[in-house]
């Protein structure tokens, strides 16, 4: 039965007629990765690709989320181990203080999408807003180009965001920012991306790089519907279409065969989690992936990793991030991140957070 948002009663009223306005996420099976660049390549593929940049596009409002006051910067890295190169926006406030660090990863089920989007562009301005430098690294995605032409699957994707993460610290100083306060912060398949770097971080003793982890709405578990996970059955197609096999075909099928945690963090050990920092995990009430999401925040109590999770009620797949749609809602979370990344390292751990 196809999902009608319309008659959503749990939905936000604001959320029920995005969605109503929304192309429906109808996708099937695929034989390979190969199938889905071709599919994202093709005439019908550009189209939709373009279809939904004018979409996001459209949620760059500076009515809502002005530009008065911040100050933006476009610089170009080079990612390590292959030698490519990867772009990061940066927007802060126009001031001279040095400043807590949001390091943002977007969102696309690690295939798709841009940080230069305007929902992104609209969404950096809010953190920045609440009075955080904020980067976004625009990774290389595994399917269709974010703003550097190259695609490629795991571990591509990841190194960009650890490369990233390196440029921050060592430019620290003349960006402006608080070098012990640097959260890594992304939704959907940068929740995924977000945890993974921590994951990686822990195992390589590298975790003084960050302060904490908030991460939105994740995907984590690469294979849906799953039974231990009900809301992979009631909210499929609210937004965010699951049940097929395309997110671990683009992503890499031998990573998710290998249960490998930094491809997918559901398969993290408890190993792979003791030790890491303070970790908020926000999910979506009406999200296929609210389940998974929680059931990580409890993998984490249990290695004993400070840990918080917050479900925001009437809201769909990364709602908060598509600022014109419930702005206080949005500005809610935005305001949750930074006052996250003001407390410091170990803020869960103090009684003082801002």
């Amino acid at each position: 039965m196809t999902y009608d948002p319309s008659t959503d009663t749990r939905l936000d009223p604001r959320a029920r007629d995005a969605l109503t306005r929304l192309p429906p996420d109808a996708s099937g099976d695929v034989d390979s990765r190969e199938q889905l660049l071709a599919e994202a390549n093709s005439r019908r593929g550009l189209e939709n690709r373009a279809l939904w940049r004018r979409i996001f596009d459209a949620m760059d409002d500076e009515r809502i989320v002005p530009r008065a006051g911040l100050r933006f910067a476009d610089h170009t890295l080079t990612s390590s181990p292959d030698g490519n190169r990867v772009n990061l926006q940066f927007i802060r406030p126009d001031t001279t203080e040095a400043l807590p660090c949001v390091y943002y990863i977007h969102g696309g089920s690690m295939a798709s999408l841009s940080c230069y989007d305007g929902m992104y562009r609209a969404w950096g301005r809010l953190l920045a807003s609440m009075g955080a430098a904020v980067a976004m690294i625009d990774f290389r995605n595994s399917v269709s180009p974010s703003s550097v032409p190259e695609v490629a699957p795991y571990p591509a994707g990841l190194d960009d965001c650890a490369s990233g993460l390196e440029w921050i610290h060592e430019h620290a100083p003349e960006l402006g920012i608080v070098a012990s306060c640097i959260v890594v912060s992304g939704d959907s398949g940068g929740g995924n991306l977000s945890l993974a770097l921590g994951i990686r971080l822990n195992r390589d003793e590298r975790l003084d790089l960050v302060s904490g982890l908030y991460v939105l709405a994740p995907y984590l578990a690469g294979i849906w519907p799953q039974e231990r996970f009900p809301s992979t059955y009631e909210n499929e197609g609210v937004f965010l279409s699951l049940h097929h096999n395309r997110g671990r075909m683009s992503y890499g099928i031998e990573a998710f065969e290998a249960g490998d945690p930094l491809a997918w963090p559901l398969f993290a050990s408890d190993v792979d989690l003791r030790g890491l920092v303070p970790t908020v995990i926000s999910v979506n009430e009406c999200d296929p992936l609210r389940d998974e999401g929680i059931a990580f925040y409890r993998q984490l109590m249990r290695a004993g990793v400070p840990a918080r999770c917050r479900q925001v009620m009437g809201t769909y797949h990364v709602n908060e991030v598509m600022t014109t749609v419930c702005p206080d809602i949005s500005r809610d979370t935005a305001r949750d991140i930074v006052a996250f990344a003001r407390g410091g390292r170990h803020p869960l751990a103090r009684s003082d957070q801002v």
